[in-house]
């Protein structure tokens, strides 16, 4: 599950960002007439939250938009009175430059049974193409997923760029972002699509080829291939994503190397990579690996950052069986 987003660019037309903020307050929120709407932007994200609310208000008379500077970090908590007015909404959505999904403003909103959406670090672009799709679908696909995966010990996968490694998963739970936020209390990421877990342990190869930060949207000719080992990744063929590590281990030591993440896209809608994080780990039939921290999803790593790495053709196991991937 990303944290933060690429780059954009053509900008999406009027037309486009009303159908996309259609979707995500009907298909995936299911946002009613007698409900209250918070959109939560800030000031690089105006556009899209201008729309989302133009868009509630055809929907509900309780619209409310806040907006405020972007904040520093990815996990920074927003000023008070956004907190406040997350507390006090039945469904909100947050097109914000930095992610609030970890924070305790958005944890507190839904334990008071708020639903919503965090849209971190949300492009005009990846907005349209993410969210042009069919979410009751991306569900299923993910529910069907799920099935095939859930109970195994360990996940291998494997793939022609040379991406060999084993996961176990041991207590840790699989889970699902499908952007299906219908009930009190409910959470997502958008755009959505995926499952996935923080895994025990890890050993093995994986091969990056798809898209990862800081590069984006890999050359074809470009691999970044990291070596792991009991759960820690140990060598990095590439020298900015080490740097990266390297500077955040200066404050968590080895926690910077965990295995965090395993997770699987299941969003049919997307049908090519764009060099977003957020919308590309979501492609169908990609997997996605990620280094750092995993507290929020299930693990027990508290790190200053979380790197996801896509992979482009995997083969994925659970407990030696082929599983079928979405397409």
């Amino acid at each position: 599950m990303s944290t933060a987003n690429a780059t954009d660019d053509t900008e999406p037309s009027d037309v486009d960002l009303r159908e996309a903020a259609t979707t995500a307050l009907t298909q995936c929120l299911n946002l009613g007439s007698e409900e209250t709407c918070l959109i939560v932007t800030d000031d690089k994200r105006e556009r899209i939250g201008e729309t989302l609310y133009a868009e509630a208000s055809k929907i509900t008379d309780d619209p409310v938009i806040v907006r405020y500077p972007p904040g520093p970090q990815h996990g920074a908590e927003p000023p008070e009175p956004v907190a406040s007015a997350l507390n006090a909404a039945d469904v909100f959505l947050a097109p914000t430059t930095k992610s609030i999904s970890h924070t305790r403003a958005r944890g507190d909103a839904c334990e008071n049974g708020a639903r919503g959406a965090t849209l971190p670090g949300i492009t005009e672009s990846v907005f349209v193409t993410g969210l042009d799709a069919d979410y009751e679908a991306i569900k299923a696909h993910s529910e069907t997923l799920h099935e095939q995966v859930v109970g195994a010990e360990e996940i291998r996968v494997t793939s022609p760029q040379g991406t060999d490694i084993t996961v176990e998963i041991g207590d840790r739970e699989w889970l699902l972002d499908t952007g299906i936020v219908h009930d009190a209390g409910g959470f997502s990421n958008l755009p959505a699509g995926e499952i996935f877990v923080s895994p025990e342990s890890a050993t093995g190869t994986y091969v990056v080829d798809g898209t990862m930060r800081p590069h984006g949207l890999l050359d074809d000719d470009q691999q970044l291939t990291f070596e792991v080992e009991d759960g820690y990744v140990t060598e990095i063929s590439d020298d900015a994503i080490r740097s990266q590590i390297e500077t955040a281990a200066e404050a968590v030591g080895r926690d910077a190397y965990n295995l965090a993440e395993l997770g699987i896209g299941t969003n049919v809608g997307v049908d090519e990579l764009v060099g977003s994080v957020l919308l590309d780990e979501k492609a169908a039939g990609t997997v996605h690996l990620a280094i750092g921290d995993n507290a929020a999803i299930g693990g027990e790593t508290d790190a200053p950052l979380h790197l996801d790495g896509i992979l482009r053709e995997p083969t994925v196991y659970a407990d030696g069986e082929a599983i079928e991937l979405p397409v």
